[in-house]
């Protein structure tokens, strides 16, 4: 039975001791990692920097990162300021010219009949406006033109009836033969030449509707032609059209109106400049592109419908707060970008942006003009952010598993930690922490507001008093606060006057523990002065013993 018991009661010690051993080499091996980041340089007074240890407001994921000179030079960090940039740039595409849709006429007939002679007989020709392409024989054509002639006569003969009836009867048959050959496609003045003549007209003239070039011909001289044929196809090139097609995310900067310019092979050094007319409203589903129709001028006719040329259209947005794509590290459901703090200190900062302008973003919020971003090496400083984000965090939570097990059992005293305890006499070690201290012949007196000061944002306060009790009020006081733990830089601000000799700042203390608190008074023509003290803030988590809410 006893030796049970040894058994037992020796392999916990082992379990134990192997722990304990692991937990110290990880610990050794952290403290080598915040030494390699940290230098000299970095441990000096940094000014107006956030207090907070390590996590980023907004982002718990995410933490102040610490990276030392030598290891920036070593990664490439890179930064920029951030500032407003003429935000041009231009869509590049390859263009094909293209027929006017709306300047192609169709000729074809509403009558039957067969061709005769044959005008215009090869494809390219060109035509004008009212030329001759071929004449028809059509029966019909000729009945009607005889009606027409009739109705004339008849006219003529009945115009001294004394009836007005009859003359408006006359008129009428007149003009309803008149409206027939009309809507024949038989011109008004080939109504007229008819009436003069005085005789049917064997064969009917067709003439070219416009100007332009003979793009489809499908009649042949002796061929029989119906109203449902499509003879020819007669294209003014005066103006042409280039389409092309641009990216999904180019489509918002494109415009109706917008100027374009082209570019051809064939014309080496000769620009054609044309507007956007036209955006199709559907996307290409196999390019995943969309279509762009601009119109470009052709009197010379350089330009030939399937030639393909260079298109660029010019963007300008105009003056806009913007900084490199290559700042802004994109998680998918956010963006992050790192401002410098100086020292060797890098602050991830959420940002909402807004299109990609060239090689630059616009920004819409987040950042102001004259931050300093990290261009390069970002990468790495977002590792070494998140890194420390979860040391900070596995600290945290082995801290509070600690204090809820001394809470539990009553077996561990936390009193010596420096952070992450609710020593309960905590309000009297502040009290006996602030107070008055004369140093280079004025008084010092502090307080806090809390009066014990808590995690989060308190108010310090530094009276500054010389001989006899005057207040000094011609002061330059700056405040700087850090926690003496590896890693934790501090920041120094500068404290409002107030009345009677006071200065004050409100600071963020964001964790539990011990802070080292030191003002230097700056007075006119006197020596500086500098002087530190300690206090120590309430920390725990919620629901424990000793932890105020």
């Amino acid at each position: 039975m006893f030796k049970r018991i040894f058994s037992r009661t020796g392999t916990r010690w082992i379990i134990a001791a192997v722990i304990i051993f692991l937990g110290g080499g990880l610990f050794l091996i952290e403290q080598g990692r915040r030494h390699d980041i940290q230098t000299p340089a970095t441990r000096q007074q940094t000014q107006h920097l956030p207090a907070t240890p390590a996590v980023s407001d907004g982002n718990s994921s995410q933490a102040f990162a610490m990276v030392s000179r030598p290891k920036q030079q070593l990664i490439g960090v890179k930064t920029a300021v951030v500032e407003k940039h003429p935000l041009d740039t231009t869509i590049r595409a390859v263009g094909r010219v293209d027929y006017d849709e709306q300047r192609i006429a169709h000729v074809n007939l509403r009558i039957s009949g067969w061709v005769e002679d044959l005008f215009v007989d090869y494809t390219g020709q060109v035509v004008r406006k009212g030329q001759p392409l071929f004449s028809l024989y059509s029966p019909e054509l000729v009945s009607t033109q005889d009606e027409y002639l009739l109705a004339l006569r008849t006219q003529q003969k009945l115009k001294d009836s004394p009836l007005p009836e009859v003359h408006q009867q006359a008129e009428d048959l007149v003009q309803a033969s008149r409206e027939r050959l009309r809507l024949w496609a038989v011109s008004d003045q080939q109504i007229n030449e008819l009436a003069r003549r005085g005789r049917a007209n064997t064969y009917l003239t067709i003439s070219s509707p416009n100007t332009g070039y003979v793009i489809d011909k499908k009649v042949f001289k002796g061929m029989f032609v119906e109203p449902h044929m499509q003879l020819y196809a007669i294209a003014d090139l005066s103006t042409v059209w280039i389409n092309t097609e641009i990216y999904e995310y180019e489509v918002p900067f494109v415009k109706v109106g917008q100027t374009g310019k082209v570019t051809f092979t064939a014309y080496p050094g000769q620009a054609f400049y044309g507007r956007v007319s036209y955006i199709y409203p559907f996307l290409n589903p196999e390019s995943r592109t969309v279509k762009v129709r601009l119109e470009l001028p052709n009197t010379d006719m350089q330009l030939k419908p399937e030639m393909y040329g260079d298109v660029e259209i010019q963007i300008n947005r105009g003056y806009q707060m913007a900084i490199p794509e290559q700042a802004v590290l994109d998680s998918g459901s956010r963006k992050l970008v790192f401002l410098v703090r100086g020292e060797g200190l890098f602050e991830p900062r959420e940002v909402k942006v807004g299109s990609k302008i060239g090689s630059l973003y616009e920004v819409q919020e987040g950042l102001e003009v004259g931050d300093r971003i990290v261009t390069s090496g970002n990468f790495l400083i977002d590792s070494e952010s998140k890194l420390m984000a979860a040391t900070d965090m596995m600290g945290s939570l082995g801290m509070g598993g600690i204090r809820m097990e001394q809470a539990r059992m009553g077996e561990m005293d936390m009193s010596g930690m420096p952070m992450g305890s609710t020593p309960s006499n905590s309000a009297t070690q502040v009290a006996k922490a602030l107070g008055e201290k004369k140093v280079g012949g004025v008084t010092l007196v502090w307080s806090t507001d809390p009066e014990a000061p808590r995690i989060g944002e308190n108010v310090l306060r530094v009276t500054v008093k010389g001989d006899g009790g005057k207040p000094v009020s011609d002061a330059k006081v700056h405040l700087t606060y850090t926690m003496p733990m590896p890693g934790m830089l501090p920041a120094t601000v500068l404290m409002t006057r107030g009345k009677d000799g006071s200065y004050e700042a409100k600071v963020n203390l964001g964790m539990g523990g011990q802070w080292d608190l030191t003002v230097t008074v700056q007075r006119p023509g006197q020596p500086e002065i500098k002087e530190s003290i300690s206090v120590t803030v309430g920390a725990g988590m919620p629901g424990m013993p000793g932890t105020k809410p």
